[in-house]
């Protein structure tokens, strides 16, 4: 006689579930207004595709709405300079992670993040190569009057300091090492020791960096503390023929008091790779030592267009299937 088992209906909703999880691919979300190049985005499907993962791109998209569509059903997202902000996770009712690919996150919403339990991280390093050597190409635009044909100077045993001595700032120091320049660093949250170690002397306040420094290379982030702290006082302690490169954020800019900086000391130059709001009049009244590239550049190489996408890809795969967290950004 043939036996039938009969499986009790709530372990065969249970039995369900299972299965419908392990057949459903999670869904990892790659939504770029300004797209990876095509070898970075080969490079994150197989990261993603090996896992046994499903990758969909929303690339040069143009509207809000196609990023809150896409997002519906995704369980991780990479994103660059894309905004994630409250909207977007309340549309993203199975995200589990967002990694911003690249070094700052200010274009992540943290709070909304952590309130909807959504895990967010960067991808630290992987475009400080980029950064620092645009740095130093500012630096020797500047000091040579912007390549228009007069007589310039070298960085050859110029002193240059270093505000933050993270990923970029220690790969501005190791390039400007081989330039011959004597090199400063102030960053409250790095040990002497390190910066000792790595040939930099260490300094202990940014009045003290800005008073001892011909360049000075800015890396710090845009935070609360931070937002409008590089100021006419600030910049005052600067000496005569001095110059700031700013590969950092716009926001940590006094852009009233710059101006006002500018035109009562005539010998000081400004570059920087993040367009000012006050770039036209900036323009008008600084023509000669202040520039401005018209998007921000330093991650824009080939290089750290792929490192970056490929990290992002590797550290959802790493959380996804070990849990690690080791690059989350709103704890």
């Amino acid at each position: 006689m043939e036996h039938v088992y009969h499986i009790p209906e709530q372990k065969e909703k249970e039995t369900m579930v299972f299965y419908t999880t392990i057949l459903k691919k999670m869904k990892i979300l790659v939504a770029t207004e300004k797209p990876f190049a095509p070898v970075a985005v080969d490079g994150i499907r197989d990261v993603v595709e090996q896992a046994g993962y499903q990758l969909v791109l929303l690339e040069k998209y143009i509207s809000r709405q196609q990023l809150l569509e896409a997002v519906a059903d995704a369980d991780a997202l990479i994103i660059r300079s894309d905004n994630v902000d409250k909207e977007v996770l309340d549309a993203a009712k199975n995200l589990k992670i967002v990694v911003r690919a690249g070094a700052g996150y200010d274009n992540i919403d943290l709070a909304a993040a952590t309130a909807h339990n959504v895990v967010a991280m960067n991808t630290p390093g992987q475009n400080s190569n980029a950064v620092a050597e645009l740095a130093l190409g500012l630096m020797v635009m500047a000091v040579r009057n912007m390549y228009d044909g007069t007589s310039g100077t070298e960085l050859l045993g110029k002193k240059l300091g270093i505000h933050a001595y993270g990923n970029v700032g220690r790969n501005v120091a190791r390039i400007a090492k081989g330039f011959g320049m004597d090199i400063y660093a102030y960053d409250a949250y790095c040990p002497d020791e390190v910066m000792i170690n790595d040939g930099i002397t260490p300094v202990h306040s940014a009045e003290q960096l800005y008073s001892t420094c011909d360049v000075v290379s800015l890396h710090i982030p845009a935070t609360p503390a931070t937002k409008g702290s590089i100021n006419y006082a600030l910049l005052s302690n600067m000496p005569q023929g001095a110059l700031l490169v700013n590969t950092a954020r716009k926001e940590v800019i006094n852009e009233d008091e710059l101006i006002r900086f500018m035109q009562e000391r005539t010998d000081f130059r400004y570059v920087t790779d993040i367009m000012p709001a006050a770039d036209q009049k900036m323009q008008e009244l600084f023509a000669e030592r202040y520039f401005a590239t018209p998007k921000k550049m330093g991650a824009q190489t080939a290089e750290a267009n792929i490192n970056a996408g490929i990290a992002a890809a590797k550290q959802i795969v790493d959380f996804l299937q070990n849990g690690n967290t080791r690059f989350q950004v709103n704890k």
